[in-house]
C-alpha cells in the first residue's frame, strides 16, 4: 500500500509574533506539493494565533500535553485543551522531553494512550543516544521505547512513528540513508511482530535528525521512510524544499 508521506516542523523554543507571521506568510505562498501531509508545531502561545492564519492544508501540532484531563497540575496542558481550540496534532516524547524533563517511556506510552483518547493524532518520537549507538544498542532502545507505547495503544490508526537518532539532533550529523532505513525497517518488523501486520504496513514512520533541503530528497527514496521531522531547518525557507522533496521522485 502507499503511505501518505509527511512532514513535521517543530519550532521548538522559538519565535516571536513577527518571526511567526512571516514563517507563516511565506508558508501560506509556498508551492507545496498536494501529496505531502504537512504539520507545524510552534510553541503553545502561539498555536492558536499560526492555526487562525495558516493555510488550511497545513495542520497544527502541539509540541507535548500530559496525561490528565484537567487538575492542579500547574504549568501542564491538556490534550483536551488543544483539541478545543482546533489543534489536531501533538508531538510526544521528543529527545529533548525524555532527556532534559526526564519522561519516562511508560510516561511517554500513557501520554499517546490519552492524547489519542482526547481525539489527537500524535507523532510519537523514539530513538538512541550516541553511546547507545556506538555500542549497538540501538534495535534494544527503540524496540523498548516502542513497547511502552504499544502497551497503552490499542488503535493505531492515528499515530505516527518519528525515529530520531539523538546523536543527529541539532548536531549537523545526519544518519546515512542506509542507516536511517535500517532502523525504520527494524521498526516496521517490531510492530508487524508485536502490534500486527497491519499496523506494520499502514504505520508511518518519519526520520528526524538534522535534515535539511539538502539531504532530503536523497532520504526520502528509502522505501520505510515516510517522512520527516523537522527541527531548526522548519524556521528557514528550505522547509518548502523538504516539503517538496518527494515531488520530482
Amino acid at each position: 500500500m502507499s503511505r501518505k508521506f509527511i512532514v513535521g516542523g517543530n519550532f521548538k523554543l522559538n519565535g516571536s509574533n513577527e518571526f511567526l507571521t512571516k514563517l507563516v506568510e511565506d508558508l501560506n505562498k509556498g508551492n507545496l506539493d498536494s501529496n505531502v501531509e504537512i504539520v507545524v508545531s510552534p510553541p503553545f502561545v502561539y498555536l492558536d494565533k499560526v492555526r487562525q492564519s495558516i493555510r488550511k492544508d497545513i495542520a497544527v501540532a502541539g509540541q507535548n500535553c500530559y496525561l490528565k484531563s484537567s487538575g492542579a497540575y500547574t504549568g501542564e496542558v491538556a490534550a483536551e485543551m488543544l483539541k478545543d481550540i482546533g489543534i489536531e496534532w501533538v508531538i510526544l516524547g521528543h529527545s529533548e522531553r525524555r532527556e532534559i524533563f526526564k519522561e519516562t517511556d511508560e510516561e511517554i506510552g500513557q501520554k499517546v494512550a490519552h492524547a489519542l483518547k482526547a481525539g489527537l493524532k500524535v507523532i510519537a518520537c523514539i530513538g538512541e543516544k550516541l553511546d547507545e549507538r556506538v555500542n549497538n544498542k540501538t534495535n534494544e532502545v527503540v524496540e523498548r521505547q516502542l513497547k511502552a507505547i504499544a502497551d497503552s495503544v490499542s488503535d493505531w490508526t492515528n499515530v505516527v512513528i518519528a525515529y530520531e537518532p539523538v546523536w543527529a539532533i541539532g548536531t549537523g550529523k545526519v544518519a546515512t540513508p542506509q542507516q536511517a532505513q535500517e532502523v525504520h525497517k527494524h521498526i516496521r518488523e517490531w510492530l508487524h511482530k508485536n502490534v500486527s501486520p497491519n499496523v506494520a504496513e499502514k504505520t508511518r514512520i518519519m526520520y528526524g535528525g538534522s535534515v535539511n533541503g539538502g539531504n532530503a530528497a536523497t532520504l526520502s527514496k528509502e522505501p520505510d521512510v515516510d517522512g520527516f521531522l523537522v527541527g531548526g531547518a522548519s524556521l528557514k525557507p528550505e522547509f518548502v524544499t523538504i516539503c517538496n522533496a518527494r515531488a520530482n521522485l
